[in-house]
């Protein structure tokens, strides 16, 4: 799906309110700050392995959540198909007054709303 550091941020994203306030926590110093194992141990006043556990835990679940809703994965085809409809539609502006923009525009609109079902 994506690269393992940006999926587990964008679950994050998904899916944080589901961890407890110190798992979303440590993620997203891990994730997004970039912090170390050893620099989150220290704030936390744990062991290194003690925050790779919470981490580890923390993944699972948002991983597991995923792997139920799917959330992530529409939400990049969207925007995916999104970026396809919109490169196609500049494409249309350029060609006006022909009877092919009328077909590519009933095209585009079918597929903006397979997106919303």
């Amino acid at each position: 799906m994506f690269e393992k550091n940006l999926n587990i941020s964008l679950l994050l994203d998904f899916y944080g309110d589901i961890l407890t306030e110190r798992q979303k926590d440590m993620l997203d110093f891990y994730y997004n700050d970039d912090l170390s194992l050893a620099e989150i141990a220290d704030n936390y006043d744990i062991s290194r392995q003690g925050v790779r556990s919470v981490l580890k835990k923390g993944e699972n679940i948002l991983i597991n959540m995923e792997e139920k809703l799917h959330l992530a994965e529409r939400f990049s085809s969207v925007q995916e198909k999104s970026s396809k409809i919109a490169s196609e539609l500049e494409e249309i502006s350029r060609h006006i007054n022909n009877e092919e923009i009328s077909a590519k525009i009933i095209a585009l609109i079918e597929q903006i709303k397979e997106l919303a079902d």
